[in-house]
């Protein structure tokens, strides 16, 4: 660079000539001649054929080996030395330096055309949301756990809902679609989601998809369009992929700490309303994402009634008339017992369900071995065997009202078929309901004898004062004049009675 500065000062200022620079700085014509006229304030020189007489036999077992490691994890592919190692034991005879700077070249140039290359995206309001799952740390009730986060994200304003779930199936997805829309009280037309085995069921070519059915209810309930993302293809929704960062590092560090899955839920809802009140939209920066999500809340469809948000998943009630599920075993209503039935999973409950008519009820069991009993399912059995409430497992610690219960003690106490009458006390419930039955055992704990027929003598008497009822006449019918009680009438007949008599 020196000598190129000195040739051009004394050729454009001093006006010497090639032959005496050539002199003075004791270079060759040709190069005094080529600064000169080039016109160039540096030259740089780059070999175009580089000659590796020893290691351009193995090239291509290099090259075949360095795109081999390339698919392989970062910690499982060959270092430089143990690919040098191989090539002597192959014949190489070169040195180690030159396959060094052959692998570092061919690293360097196949890294720029890999290089991913993203284009910023732009939604208008209400166009579209983005979904997604993350796994969190946090400690509920004491312990560790793993928890499922789903994530949802509208895609304009930013404002984005996180709801947590002890598993990622079906009907945890149907759930998060429902609090996510009334939370943010509309509806988007588009959906972005990754390819979810509970949402797809095959992925076919472009952006075809073959959606589960009961996914499809749900978009069609919702009137939004789903779009799954090219697989292994994240940046496609980018702003919930960055979602999942940002809650892992605001919301669950340090470590959360909460009681149960209520509360956890309590809490992401409540930190994702503070966070979006108090940061600043990323593209509209003097508003933050509150306002903006306020500002696009109009452009939301109208929010339809709740999707009954369910997987169904057929069943065999077992002798025991018990249905199992995830590991659990539910009850259902004994009449069952030996058909097939559908179970309606829901993210909090199990609804069974037999020709349309629903035949047990529970709240969901996470878990394992866990078994749900419905002691009610039980009562027409009871009928042909009372003997099973003295040691039968739905009947234990049976959450019976107060006044029923002091009736089965009085029972227990005076009667050797105490359990014979008190089955028959029950089986009135599910013909008069159990607010009956219990006003009646009530009414018969203040006589000095309770039985069964003395409760259902009770019993009955109260639903028959209940049934009168009252006929409205016509005010035509209507009495104007109250009668009065005349005795003279009956005298007077009476007195001619006794003329006849004589």
């Amino acid at each position: 660079m020196e000598t190129i500065r000195k040739i051009r000062l004394a050729y454009h200022r001093d006006g010497k000539k090639i032959r005496q620079i050539s002199k003075e700085l004791r270079l060759s014509r040709n190069t005094v001649r080529k600064v000169v006229r080039s016109d160039q304030t540096a030259f740089e020189y780059k070999r175009k054929v580089q000659p590796r007489p020893k290691l351009g036999d193995y090239v291509d077992v290099l090259e075949e080996r360095l795109l081999s490691d390339q698919r392989l994890p970062k910690k499982q592919r060959r270092t430089v030395q143990i690919l040098y190692e191989q090539l002597q034991l192959e014949g190489y005879q070169g040195g180690y330096d030159a396959v060094r700077r052959y692998v570092k070249r061919w690293k360097q140039d196949n890294k720029r055309s890999s290089a991913p290359v993203f284009i910023p995206l732009i939604f208008e309001p209400g166009e579209a949301f983005q979904f997604d799952w993350s796994h969190e740390s946090v400690l509920m009730d004491g312990m560790p756990t793993t928890a499922k986060v789903a994530h949802i994200r509208l895609c304009h304003s930013r404002f984005f809902l996180a709801v947590a779930y002890p598993r990622e199936t079906q009907e945890m997805v149907f759930d998060a679609h429902i609090q996510g829309v009334d939370h943010f009280g509309g509806v988007c037309r588009r959906g972005i989601y990754d390819n979810l085995k509970a949402v797809v069921n095959k992925i076919l070519s472009g952006k075809e998809r073959n959606f589960n059915d009961r996914f499809s209810q749900l978009c069609s309930h919702y009137l939004f369009e789903p779009v799954a993302c090219t697989p292994a293809s994240g940046w496609e929704k980018g702003q919930v992929e960055n979602q999942v960062g940002v809650v892992r590092r605001r919301f669950f560090t340090p470590r959360l700490k909460v009681k149960d899955v209520h509360e956890f839920n309590a809490h992401l809802k409540e930190s994702c309303i503070t966070w979006a009140k108090t940061q600043n939209h990323p593209t509209l920066r003097d508003q933050t994402i509150w306002d903006v999500y306020q500002a696009e809340r109009p452009y939301l469809m109208k929010l339809p009634p709740r999707f009954d948000g369910y997987a169904e998943r057929p069943a065999m009630v077992s002798p025991s008339s018990l249905v199992t599920f995830d590991r659990n075993r539910y009850s259902v209503h004994c009449s069952t017992v030996g058909h097939v039935v559908q179970i309606r999973v829901y993210a909090d409950r199990i609804v069974i369900v037999s020709d349309d008519s629903v035949v047990g009820d529970h709240p969901r069991q996470f878990g394992r071995d866990k078994t749900v009993f419905d002691p009610w399912h039980y009562l027409p059995v009871l009928s042909r065997k009372p003997g099973a409430l003295r040691n039968g497992a739905p009947f234990k610690d049976w959450a019976l009202p107060a006044a029923i219960k002091r009736v089965q003690t009085r029972l227990k106490n005076h009667y050797a078929d105490w359990d014979r009458q008190f089955v028959g006390i029950l089986n009135a419930v599910p013909l008069c309901g159990l607010k009956a039955v219990e006003n009646a055992c009530r009414q018969a704990l203040k006589l000095p004898v309770v039985n069964k027929e003395v409760i259902l003598n009770t019993l009955h008497r109260n639903q028959d004062q209940e049934s009168a009822t009252v006929i409205d006449l016509p005010e035509r019918l209507l009495l104007k004049k109250e009668p009065v009680a005349d005795c003279q009438r009956y005298e007077s007949l009476m007195q001619r009675r006794h003329h006849v008599a004589e």
